[in-house]
Order: C-alpha cells, then sequence, then structure tokens
C-alpha cells in the first residue's frame, strides 16, 4: 500500500492506494481512524464466516468530502494533487486497485473502453443522510450521526 502525504504539511494523507497484487490475507487498513471515509482491504479464504453484528452510534464532523474508487474493469490515467495544487502522483489505476482520496486534487482520464468502477464518496451518503434527518450541517462543518 502507497501513502501519499502532503509536502506542504506532512501530517496530512492525501490519499491512500493499494494495488491488486499487493492485497493479502491480512487486513490493511487504507483509512486512519481519525477520517471519515473509512476503507480496508483483505483477501478472503472458502469458508470463512463474519458474524452478524450492528456498528454502534458514533458521532464524527467533517469540513470536507472523501472519496474512494475501486476499478473492477480498464484502466485510467489519474493525476493526484497537493494542498497546493502541485502535481503529487500521476499513475495508471487498474482493474482491482482502490484509492481513496482524502485531501488530495484528483481527476482521470479512461485510457479503456468500457472501463468500470466504484466511486464512494460522502456527498451522496450525505444527501440521503440530510433526507432521513441523520446529518446537521452548521458553519461549515457536517456532523454524522450514524451507526458504527
Amino acid at each position: 500500500m502507497e501513502q501519499i502525504y502532503s509536502n506542504i504539511d506532512n501530517t496530512v494523507l492525501l490519499l491512500s492506494l493499494i494495488r491488486f497484487s499487493e492485497i493479502t490475507k491480512d487486513r490493511v487498513n487504507l483509512s486512519p481512524d481519525t477520517e471519515i471515509l473509512q476503507a480496508s482491504v483483505k483477501k478472503l479464504t472458502k469458508g470463512k464466516n463474519f458474524k452478524a453484528h450492528r456498528h454502534n452510534k458514533l458521532e464524527r464532523t467533517t469540513s470536507t468530502t472523501q472519496e474512494g474508487w475501486v476499478f473492477l474493469q480498464g484502466s485510467v490515467h489519474a493525476k493526484f494533487y497537493d494542498l497546493d495544487n502541485t502535481l503529487i502522483l500521476d499513475t495508471i489505476l487498474s482493474a482491482g486497485d482502490c484509492v481513496v482520496v482524502f485531501y488530495a486534487g484528483h481527476g482521470f482520464k479512461v485510457l479503456e473502453e468500457d472501463t468500470i468502477i466504484y466511486n464512494l464518496k460522502m456527498d451522496h451518503i450525505m444527501e440521503l443522510m440530510l433526507i432521513k434527518n441523520l446529518l446537521k450541517k452548521t458553519n461549515e462543518k457536517i456532523t454524522f450521526r450514524v451507526w458504527q
């Protein structure tokens, strides 16, 4: 896994990237516990069971959108930018790769026809939560009341 930190402020994790070939049977957390968007990856063994469970209530506050991409098919040329908008990573992402973007600017160009990605983004989740009255917005910060 590659974690890209800002050159402007080396305490700011801009993004985490894991290539399909790097995924093992050991769980890898792509997100620090302090971030709103949580992601991890693990190769699963046939027959493994996960006990049914529910997440506890947890309140978190954010002032930004975070997003993740999981590439299922094809490839893209991706560029990621530091806090001052300077290019920090220029890479090709392919099937099986996953990127979690916390604070990096970003964009990509599709390289293959029928490229397929899952896009996970807090904006979509926040819209649903506003509708269901689980979210309150005050002074540019957003507070979630969610089940952990």
